[in-house]
């Protein structure tokens, strides 16, 4: 029963209880253990989790029931015992939930009484004979009251045999009410940038504490990648029993707003056999950590400083200047035109869409201007004093500090002269390897890309090489489905290899042919470049003969998995966090 609620149409629901039926295919007496599991939503939201799972429950049993008490010419005919026969073993007294207010209240027990009504008609017809169920005596146990502030021990007292299932409210930290925030606060004290769902399995964990208790969640895909992760499970322990990995979950409302979701069915207990969906496949693993891999629970915490002894990595510049002192492409010759003097002070400028597209945007970048210099220039002047005025209005006290500097980006993170790598923070999840490529210092960027100053060949062979790619995906927080990687959490917690000086140049010499072969095809974009389907041969080659010398710098088999590399890094940075822990004491 670990996999209820897993899917959210009736159809689906039927498919979820496949573990029950087994059970209760394998003779007779079984059947009887559809009946005893409590099955408790403490998020149900009009009742709709409970009452498709009671539905679903009910159907399965009425299958049950066309095979083994019908006779072969389908007559209904139930033998002597007929009149003490009572096929109904799945009850709404069974299910319980709370919801946050009593007109959902009232929704949710009528949904359920009319599904119950439903399925006495459809049992009817099957053991063709009439049942007395009306008028309806049975009550669903739906409560009201905010699920955060109630004891749930006093809604439904926890047994091993209660199943708790939900869809939990999906809120952005950004986006909470105050009441929500101080349920965070009472639930997660002194933590922020939790999604509020996070609070479900605080709750549930409390709750279900020396039980066999099992729970399933439906989630944002939030919780289970970059910092978030690490703040939420680290108070969280339990085992991930199975897990659906992120699915986009289609609303029926006009505006399809899509969600991206993942199930996450979790106990204080551990299964033997533990199972992974994706996109509609099932595999059997070791282990499910908390990034819902099949890789060891090892939480990877945010840090500044890399674990390794490599160059160290900083976000891009940040404008907060409102555009003004960014000149778009289409605007860039009309300005020069009117400021021809302005011409030493415009760069150019990359953020991640700039750099995987290929498209040109430009900065003033002022830096070494004199204010005689920007006095004697009235179009530069202009967009100064526009940048001033937009700062001061800020809501932000931080940005409006940066009022008493409009010549300026608000934070220049990115050294004078200096040439760099850069990374996108956000990427598309269709490309096997994130756009990793080397800027010449005149060219700046802003905070949409990461960048790493004095970066060598062999640091972009690394980190552009796939078992660097592996790690990305394992840890790094999603945009949706596209990757967002993190300095933080990606690049400054990545254990680093230990290579042979012959290893060292191997990687160097397939960097560079990286680099090569993308000199082939001026005319084409990185975004292109690195699309699946239209990659270059050369590159394709290149990258693929770079990750055979990066796997053999780390000791890795060229045939190893990618769970079996995320599980080999997992290993590393655990000794690495263990040794860094040391000296820091």
């Amino acid at each position: 029963m670990g996999t209820i609620g897993v899917r959210l149409s009736v159809d689906g629901l039927r498919e979820v209880f496949d573990e029950v039926v087994r059970v209760l295919d394998a003779d007779g007496e079984a059947q009887e253990a559809i009946v005893k599991p409590c099955f408790f939503d403490p998020a149900c939201g009009s009742g709709n989790f409970l009452t498709e799972s009671y539905l679903s429950l009910r159907r399965l049993k009425n299958d049950i029931l066309r095979e083994t008490v019908t006779d072969r010419t389908e007559s209904g005919a139930l033998g002597f015992e007929e009149e003490k026969f009572n096929p109904i073993k799945v009850k709404i007294t069974q299910f319980y939930g709370i919801e946050i207010n009593d007109f959902a209240v009232s929704v949710a027990k009528t949904d359920i009484w009319i599904a119950e009504s439903q399925m006495m008609k459809e049992t009817e017809g099957i053991i063709q004979r009439n049942m007395d169920f009306l008028p309806l005596h049975t009550n669903a146990n739906i409560h009201e009251g905010n699920a955060l502030r109630m004891d749930w021990k006093k809604v439904l007292p926890p047994s091993d045999e209660v199943k708790v299932f939900g869809n939990p409210p999906f809120v952005g930290f950004t986006y909470m009410t105050d009441e929500q925030k101080k349920d965070m606060q009472d639930i997660f004290p002194g933590k922020k940038n939790l999604d509020y769902v996070s609070c479900w399995y605080k709750k549930a964990s409390d709750y279900i504490e020396g039980t066999k208790i099992e729970c399933a969640f439906v989630s944002t895909n939030s919780i289970c990648q970059g910092e978030t992760a690490y703040r939420m499970w680290e108070d969280i322990p339990v085992h991930i029993n199975f897990a659906y990995q992120t699915f986009v979950w289609d609303s029926e409302a006009q505006d399809k707003a899509h969600v991206h979701c993942v199930i996450i069915g979790f106990a204080k207990f551990s299964h033997a056999q533990k199972y992974l969906y994706h996109g509609g496949q099932r595999e059997l693993v070791d282990n499910i950590n908390f990034y819902l891999k099949d890789a060891p629970d090892i939480l990877v915490r945010s840090r500044n400083k890399p674990l390794c002894d490599v160059p160290h990595m900083v976000y891009g510049n940040k404008p907060a200047d409102g555009g003004n002192l960014i000149i778009e492409d289409a605007d860039y010759a009309d300005f020069v035109k009117q400021e021809p003097e302005a011409v030493k002070y415009i760069k150019p400028l990359l953020g991640a869409q700039e750099y995987l597209h290929n498209k040109k945007r430009w900065v003033l970048w002022l830096v070494d201007a004199s204010p005689s210099d920007i006095k004697n220039m009235p179009l530069l002047r202009k967009r100064v004093e526009a940048c001033r005025n937009t700062r001061l209005k800020s809501k932000s006290a931080a940005i409006r500090k940066f009022a008493d500097t409009p010549t300026l980006f608000a934070q220049i993170t990115q050294p004078e002269g200096v040439d760099y790598l850069i990374i996108p923070r956000v990427s598309s999840e269709r490309r096997r390897y994130v756009p990793i490529g080397f800027l010449h210092a005149d060219t700046k960027v802003t905070d949409a890309v990461q960048i790493v100053p004095n970066a060598t060949l062999y640091s972009f062979g690394i980190i552009t090489s796939n078992v660097h790619m592996a790690w990305m995906r394992a840890v790094a927080g999603r945009l949706e489905m596209r990757y967002r990687y993190s300095k933080d959490v990606v690049y400054n917690n990545f254990p680093w290899p230990a290579p042979t000086p012959e290893q060292k140049a191997a990687i160097e010499k397939n960097a560079q042919a990286i680099l090569g072969a993308r000199e082939l095809y001026p005319d084409s974009s990185l975004a292109n470049l690195y699309d699946e389907v239209l990659m270059p041969k050369e590159l394709r080659e290149a990258h693929r003969a770079n990750d055979r010398a990066v796997m053999q710098a780390y000791g890795f088999s060229i045939k190893m998995t990618e769970p079996d590399c995320v599980a080999a890094l997992m290993a590393m940075y655990e000794k690495l966090i263990k040794a860094s822990d040391a000296n820091a004491r």
